[in-house]
């Protein structure tokens, strides 16, 4: 009975952090551009200019504005001085659900110099708002028309006109995305903060410039003696890269490669200074220039021709310095977690592949949002990210039940990839003092190989945060997803793939190289974003690439761990079934046992076609309980239940650590590096494992569809062709010469296949 009481509760709060499948009112499979979300209507008023306009008081200057008011509702361009060209082209919209005035007043005022805030009214146009066109998204934008304008008893003014033009509309209207929102506005007049807009990352490529050696090095005598050595610093924008130090002599020799990754169109110049010192004191010994837009490029691990460059020393004229530079563009630079990665093209255009299929997501609302500012309120927007495009949605201003209804669609390359979303609150809108950071309050994750072919997933998702003071549930967030190819072939035939490109095998890069160059795309990509209107904050994008992943976590580690015992458990299982055979806890099982033994021992060509048939069997028995919804972050997988306030400050603790003590500081944060790795490796072994049991449990409905295919085809050919050829066929394959086997290093088909396959990772919080 005990027991029993402790369920509901136990049930109530798995309920809590589950996924709940939703039935939306969206138009899905109707003929229209957004079938995924909710159709919302609004009423748009574009103005666009003015003319002959006149200000009844002339004491001060005319610097006029236009309102457009539905009730409580009011919009307001930009003021404009009189020696301007009055015109303004703005867009209003207002939620139809909002409007509860029957009639759209436009007001031109005059807005009078700084001595005299009054605002002096200069006419007006008024407008039924059940008089107002519908406009259909596939048809041309609503002509804009002059307008005399009136006052305030309706009669018309001798001078006066107004270009404007209204209607009414949905999402699917061009004039959306940049338009004045009612529902966004932190004031009256239009801010770029609470818009939406898509942004595009970078072309990323990898810069290898190996350094070889350096020739006629004029000797400085120093102090220092026989502690002096001689390094290279790289130099490439905010980033500085040292090599490993030599001893003094005329012509050192490195020959080591560093990495940088650089973006299009490479308008920066490369840095190579040679530094004479000791870890007390250094100086340049000459430097050289090189432009990124000189580098030659390569797709493939062919070497480049190294050149010798003269160092800008006027004491060592003769001294120059042996240089390998090339833009590696057979690469994927990776700027996301490996797991979590929405995309694997290589940088160079000529190495893309057709895309396979078409990503749509609809981001429909979100529902008990907690407040995240003091004023009890939160200013919510989402961020998307599949491969180089990421969308952001329009602030809802002052709600904790935001509705988006915005769509936006992908093209896939990989369908064994992961579209982030995540929800923040914008802390740009703050009314005193400076603007804040932006706030995560939540994160969803979803693998598109787990999803079939053209159903629209419709999913309630929770939006878990886990922050200094524990694990919350900061409210839900509604998404529709669909994930549609024209051709499943070539979907499944990327399942045979390489996962990356080939020089990611031929020529590997270690896992310290790739961490870093990661960090290096996360901060191109944070500065390029900074420049864009609406900005991106640095914030956000970071905690979209998931920069803090590899930094050690008790937690995480604890996960780790548990995933690996899930996995041993089978093994453990096995040791407990033979002892419980040889102990004959069971005759019926021991004798059983025994005679399937001797089957094996007498009939040794079934071992491979009972295998092959039991696996088969499994997965189709296991298609009946196949998973029917995707994953979503589990927050007892995680350990995030039970984690301890002082694994939170360890975890939350910045890098280089925030504790005093040189000593305590330096030791820390070596271990917390090195554990990093070690939950890195963890975090594989478990993914690999994983992958296998993936093969049969329907997660990925294309991948177990291939492989019960395959048991059935082996079942067979097991069957018919004699045990002894079978092997020895295997075996010779096997041991084939070197020059039959392809080119060296890339991995084998069945390799490929299983690093497709989706893994508990896409849980992990």
């Amino acid at each position: 009975m005990a027991n029993k009481s402790k369920n509901p509760k136990d049930q109530k709060q798995q309920e809590d952090f589950s996924l709940k499948e939703t039935n939306p009112n969206i138009n899905a499979g109707r003929a229209t551009t957004l079938d995924l979300v909710e159709q919302m209507q609004f009423l748009f008023v574009r103005v666009v200019k003015a003319k002959n306009l006149s200000s009844k008081s002339n004491s001060c200057c005319c610097n006029p504005f236009v309102e457009a008011r539905i009730g409580a509702l009011v919009g307001r361009t930009r003021s404009l001085d009189k020696t301007e060209n009055l015109e303004w082209n703005q867009v209003f919209a207002f939620a139809k659900d909002k409007i509860q005035a029957p009639m759209l007043e436009i007001l031109v005022k005059d807005k009078k110099c700084v001595e005299d805030n009054n605002k002096v009214f200069i006419g007006k146009l008024v407008f039924v708002v059940n008089d107002v066109p519908m406009r259909a998204s596939p048809d041309s934008p609503l002509a804009p028309e002059w307008y005399k304008l009136e006052d305030h008893n309706g009669s018309k003014l001798n001078q006066g006109e107004l270009m404007v033009s209204v209607w009414m509309g949905t999402q699917a209207d061009e004039a959306f995305p940049h338009a004045w929102h009612s529902d966004s506005a932190s004031g009256y007049e239009h801010s770029t903060n609470t818009c939406s807009n898509v942004y595009h990352s970078p072309r990323f490529w990898y810069l290898r410039v190996n350094v070889i050696q350096a020739q006629n090095l004029k000797l400085k005598t120093t102090n220092g003696g026989s502690s002096l050595e001689f390094y290279i610093q790289a130099f490439l924008g905010n980033l500085a890269l040292r090599s490993r130090a030599v001893r003094i002599s005329q012509n050192p020799v490195w020959n080591e490669d560093l990495m940088f990754v650089v973006a299009e169109p490479f308008d920066e110049s490369l840095i190579l200074s040679i530094e004479v010192g000791n870890q007390h004191k250094h100086e340049s010994m000459g430097r050289c220039v090189i432009p990124l837009k000189n580098v030659e490029r390569r797709i493939d691990d062919a070497l480049v021709e190294s050149v010798w460059y003269n160092l800008e020393d006027p004491n060592s004229p003769e001294a120059r310095l042996h240089v390998r530079a090339s833009l590696d563009g057979g690469y994927h630079v990776l700027d996301e977690v490996t797991h979590y990665s929405s995309d694997f093209r290589p940088s160079s255009k000529s190495l893309s592949q057709p895309n396979i299929g078409v990503l749509e997501l609809g981001i429909l609302n979100a529902v008990g949002l907690s407040p995240m500012k003091k004023e009890n309120r939160a200013d919510a927007y989402c961020v998307a990210k599949y491969g180089p495009k990421w969308v952001r949605t329009r602030t809802i201003v002052d709600s904790l039940c935001p509705k988006w209804n915005e769509q936006y669609t992908w093209e896939v390359f990989d369908p064994c990839t992961v579209i982030t979303i995540v929800v923040f609150d914008n802390g740009q809108l703050l009314q005193e003092g400076k603007p804040a950071e932006d706030k995560r309050i939540g994160k969803v994750r979803i693998r598109l190989s787990t999803l079939e072919t053209d159903r629209i997933y419709t999913h309630s998702y929770p939006l878990i945060n886990l922050t200094n003071q524990g694990v919350k549930k900061m409210g839900e967030i509604q998404l529709a997803v669909r994930f549609s190819c024209s051709s499943l072939l070539n979907v499944l035939q990327t399942y045979t793939q390489p996962l990356l490109p080939r020089m990611h095998y031929i020529s590997p890069l270690s896992i310290f190289q790739l961490d870093s160059l990661r960090n290096q795309a996360a901060a191109i990509t944070t500065l390029r974003f900074r420049r864009k209107e609406p900005p991106l904050a640095k914030e956000v994008v970071e905690y979209m690439l998931d920069v803090r992943e590899n930094v050690w976590s008790m937690r995480r580690g604890r996960a780790q761990f548990r995933r690996i015992a899930d996995l041993l458990s089978v093994v453990v299982f096995i040791c407990k079934w033979i002892n419980h055979v040889h102990s004959w806890k069971s005759s019926v099982t021991t004798i059983a046992s025994y005679i399937i033994f001797l089957g094996v021992i007498f009939c040794p060509q079934m071992i491979l076609v009972t295998m092959f048939s039991s696996l088969l069997l499994l997965g189709i028995w296991r298609y009946r309980t196949r998973p029917r919804h995707p994953s979503h972050m589990d927050i007892q997988f995680s350990y995030a239940h039970t984690v301890t306030n002082e694994e939170l400050e360890e975890e939350f603790d910045t890098f280089p650590t925030k504790f005093t003590g040189d000593n305590l500081k330096k030791k820390y944060d070596r271990l917390r590096g090195i554990s990093g790795r070690v939950l890195a490796v963890m975090s594989d072994l478990a993914t690999q494992g994983e992958r296998v049991q993936s093969l049969l449990t329907w997660r990925d409905p294309r991948a177990t569809s291939l492989f019960v295919f395959f048991c059935f085809v082996a079942a067979i050919v097991t069957y018919s062709v004699p045990f002894r050829f079978l092997v020895s066929g295997l075996v010779a394959y096997w041991l084939r010469p070197p020059r039959l086997r392809g080119v060296a290093g890339i991995p084998a088909v069945p390799q490929n296949f299983l690093r497709r396959m989706s893994a508990k990772s896409d849980g992990m919080l």
